[in-house]
């Protein structure tokens, strides 16, 4: 049953008025792929540069201040004041760079759309800063890996 829908089928917020407070973590992954011919001397642990500046550093800033602001962007999400916010940026497989981010709140409601905004804005992030490089960046795979503190826990392995 989709939960952000009103008796007569019209969209609607959802009321957690009735909630209990608990903590509620989320964490979500975003993949950003270069093509091979692009990247051919990366090296994990360091930072990719580009004219515009340190793009894993300005990703992980862009990913804290987008989760921040979730329930700006994404319609019926409820401002959540987040406790914590960790985006890291790094080299994946050669070509990729691995984009996660974990939040967490004391709050009525989860925090898996926050952790997946951080994530997703992270990525374009690292895309607007490499565009010039080539237009076939690709971003990939944006998926929640884990959530906790609600009705029911979740791992990309199954509920917790």
């Amino acid at each position: 049953m989709l939960t952000h829908v009103d008796a007569a089928n019209r969209p609607t917020m959802v009321d957690v008025g009735d909630k209990n407070v608990t903590v509620r973590t989320a964490r979500a992954r975003a993949t950003v792929v270069f093509p091979s011919d692009v990247l051919e001397n990366q090296q994990a642990g360091t930072e990719l540069r580009t004219k515009k500046g340190p793009v894993f550093d300005t990703a992980i800033v862009a990913g804290v201040m987008a989760a921040k602001r979730t329930a700006e962007l994404i319609p019926f999400c409820h401002p959540i004041p987040l406790e914590d916010c960790q985006v890291s940026v790094d080299w994946g497989a050669p070509g990729e760079v691995v984009i996660e981010c974990a939040v967490r709140a004391t709050h009525k409601t989860g925090v898996e759309m926050e952790a997946l905004t951080g994530a997703t804005a992270a990525a374009l992030t690292v895309y607007d800063m490499c565009k010039a490089l080539s237009h076939g960046i690709r971003i990939s795979e944006v998926k929640l890996l884990a959530k906790s503190g609600g009705k029911r826990d979740f791992t990309v392995d199954g509920p917790a």
